[in-house]
């Protein structure tokens, strides 16, 4: 299989598992409602990580007016309130299904408003400017070699800054997911994908970018490396 074979069937099961089972699990997790221990352990870990990007984003104190790419958005965890804060939200995700449960979480929250802009997109054919580009919990479903190649794509969208997380790849890390604790239970559809600290680092350098805050976000079954970077 070429590489650009896998690169494919990587994108089209990461589709079609957030079209299907997925998205119904993932749904509940990143909702309120009533979930197992293991899916609120994850809801908890992933709000831990919207909420470090939204108390950056607010520390700089220009987060109004702001134009943000938000990369694989999901249900709008963290779309929806960039926008309340007054942000220029453009928001995209490879799931249909996702696309549409966030445009209906921002109806409830914004009314009718056009903001966030939602589109059904892979990172892949995401186009325009934006001042700040963010894609949380994504890099998990690339190899190394493409999570190169996304990460230099987003860097063609970044004016001033790029914040994006992943799961680090350590030791303690790579022998969890290998006992099958890093997804558990029955939605093993897609495949994870372990980053090391350095690569991505210096993937960012030879962007342009220079990082500028960081983050460990860390639970029993979650764990996530947060960088926001800027140009150097």
């Amino acid at each position: 299989m070429t590489a650009t074979d896998n690169k494919t069937d990587d994108k089209t099961i990461v589709r079609e598992y957030f079209n299907a089972t997925g998205f119904d699990r993932w749904r509940r997790i990143y909702g309120d409602g009533e979930v197992n221990k293991v899916q609120l352990d994850i809801r908890v870990g992933h709000q831990k990580t919207v909420d470090t990007v939204l108390s950056w984003l607010e520390a700089d104190g220009n987060l109004a007016g702001l134009s943000i790419c938000d990369a694989g958005c999901g249900v709008g965890s963290l779309s929806i309130p960039l926008a309340t804060a007054g942000a220029q939200v453009f928001a995209s995700d490879i799931s249909e299904k996702m696309v549409s449960e966030a445009q209906e979480r921002a109806q409830a929250v914004l009314g009718q408003s056009h903001n966030p802009a939602f589109a059904v997109q892979d990172l892949e054919t995401l186009s325009g400017k934006y001042h700040t580009v963010i894609c949380l919990d994504v890099l998990i479903h690339y190899p190394d070699d493409k999570a190169a190649e996304m990460i230099s794509h987003l860097s063609s969208l970044a004016e001033t800054r790029l914040i994006l997380s992943f799961a680090p790849k350590t030791l303690a890390y790579t022998l969890l997911k290998k006992i099958g604790d890093f997804f558990p239970g029955p939605s093993k559809a897609t495949r994870a994908y372990l980053h090391p600290e350095a690569k991505i680092v210096k993937i960012l350098e030879s962007n342009g970018w220079k990082v500028q805050r960081n983050a460990m976000t860390k639970t029993q079954f979650y764990f996530s490396r947060l960088l926001e970077v800027t140009r150097s």
